[in-house]
């Protein structure tokens, strides 16, 4: 898949280019743990200014860490059982993932750490609590991908710490949760956000969503009574009652393209999903059942029934693929006509709808299922059905031509069918079982790795999975950590699984 990486915003001066260029080349050997001092070239010693010390403008970093941060994700459509691949076995479709790689600290983070102590520098709180924004952000999702990681040695590189301690996931979890505290207390209307690709500057919005993560990262951690000195359900209920959240779609912490040079769709191009990406049967049977529209704005039609001339609209029009079968028998569905690829808008459209890491739909199931388990008063089928409304709004509004796909659908007779509607009177597995499947069918090309995460820890929806073969709970750490921090790596493996640093060793998060 092609993934447009490039700064969006251009450097403002020499120095801001040339720091640019020093640090992606000083970030690059944290990943292998190398000397930092062995990474400038004899060229650039001796053209060197000293009196020009190389500085970065904290407006292009935050157009920078942001565009790389909201990409869209599309490895989590496999493990998720949303598409398929018929040109070759895919590790994610068939569970079969090993090593991941390292790359949000020195793609993310060190330039998230170097934006806040620019910013300091100027006395602007607000990029600094932007940077505690992404910090926790990436920190999260690393802890969620691995286990125990590097985090309060982390990116320190350029002070001497070439090979980090590895910190627990609770103590991540709990630190993060405090960043984004200290995040939502220094966030103001005062200082000047400039470079703001995802608010275009409003720190009002930005707080919203600094408030709206710090009730993501407790529900996930749903399983835990505390997090260090937190209490799980204690500060979620404390968040939820006290601090700013997202209120509409307009709220959403989410990418915008555009059709210029680097700012176009994640997908936008690319051969991969143009030629052999199908939708998974399991993810367009759930649309199916329900006789949800949104299904025609994800997937295309099957050949068979454009040739037979059926509407867009004819849910017998659509078809999936089995994620566990052979890629050569849903090949087979190809030549049968009987397949529905990925609707191809999503590979030639230079836009499409934007790349949320989280949204106020998102925001809203996440409250329906902590007024389920009774963490906060209220009304979960409020929340639920707002939750609902936001996601088809969203589409209803960034998809082109949206009367093709909803013309004639009313979301409140939706709401009220029997697999969607939601009832107080039910048992809680079976509220949390429509929660979560209504989740996870607003998140395709949506929040990244959500939707599995949450499968993990709740078990919904019950994804299809091949006799024998268990989903996996995290990834394997990199090869890099082994050959350059085998010490603190070999001791948080230890740990955590007792030495097996593989993908069904069951993180801390999760027990």
């Amino acid at each position: 898949m092609k993934n447009n990486i490039n700064i969006i915003a251009k450097p403002q001066n020499g120095t801001t280019a040339k720091w640019l260029r020093r640090f992606s080349i000083k970030s690059a050997a944290f990943a292998g743990l190398l000397l930092l001092a062995s990474c400038e070239s004899d060229l650039d010693k001796i053209n060197e200014n000293p009196n020009d010390q190389p500085t970065a403008d904290p407006k292009v970093l935050l157009t920078y860490v942001s565009k790389n941060t909201f990409q869209v994700n599309g490895d989590n459509m496999y493990a998720s059982r949303m598409m398929i691949g018929t040109d070759g076995e895919n590790v994610y479709q068939y569970m079969k993932w090993n090593d991941d790689t390292f790359e949000p600290y020195t793609k993310s983070l060190l330039n998230v750490g170097k934006m806040m102590d620019e910013a300091a520098k100027i006395n602007n709180k607000n990029y600094v609590a932007i940077g505690k924004f992404y910090r926790a952000y990436h920190f999260f999702n690393l802890s969620l991908k691995f286990g125990s990681i590097p985090y309060t040695e982390a990116v320190k590189g350029e002070s001497g710490i070439i090979q980090p301690k590895y910190d627990s996931q609770e103590t991540v979890m709990a630190g993060i949760l405090s960043e984004l505290k200290e995040a939502n207390d220094l966030i103001n209307t005062t200082d000047k956000i400039e470079g703001d690709i995802i608010y275009n500057g409003d720190a009002t919005k930005w707080k919203k969503l600094i408030n709206s993560f710090r009730l993501k990262i407790l529900i996930t951690m749903s399983k835990k009574m505390t997090l260090g000195s937190y209490s799980v359900t204690s500060e979620f209920a404390s968040i939820a009652n006290n601090q700013p959240l997202m209120t509409s779609i307009s709220d959403n912490g989410e990418l915008k393209f555009a059709d210029a040079a680097d700012s176009r769709y994640t997908m936008f191009n690319s051969s991969g999903y143009g030629s052999s990406l199908y939708m998974a049967n399991y993810f367009i049977n759930l649309f199916k059942l329900r006789q949800d529209p949104r299904l025609f704005t994800f997937a295309a039609q099957t050949t068979g029934a454009k040739e037979a001339g059926k509407p867009v609209t004819d849910f017998t029009g659509y078809n999936g693929g089995d994620p566990n079968s052979s890629y050569s028998d849903n090949a087979a569905l190809i030549t049968a006509k009987n397949i529905s690829k990925v609707n191809d808008r999503f590979y030639k459209d230079a836009t499409n709808e934007p790349s949320s890491i989280l949204s106020y739909s998102e925001l809203e199931f996440i409250l329906a299922e902590a007024a389920s388990r009774g963490w906060i008063s209220g009304s979960a089928k409020t929340h639920y059905d707002n939750a609902i409304k936001a996601s088809f709004s969203f589409y209803q509004t960034y998809v082109k031509n949206p009367g093709q796909y909803f013309s004639g659908f009313d979301v409140n007779q939706y709401l009220a069918s029997p697999l969607v509607v939601y009832s107080d009177s039910d048992l809680l597995e079976k509220r949390l079982e429509k929660i979560m499947t209504q989740k996870y069918m607003t998140m395709f090309h949506q929040s990244q790795w959500t939707s599995y995460y949450d499968y993990l820890r709740t078990g919904y929806p019950e994804y299809p999975l091949k006799d024998g073969v268990s989903a996996p709970f995290r990834f394997r750490y990199p090869q890099a950590e082994y050959n350059y921090n085998s010490t603190n790596l070999k001791a948080a493996v230890t740990a955590q699984y007792g030495g097996n640093d593989n993908i069904r060793s069951k993180p801390w998060w999760l027990q």
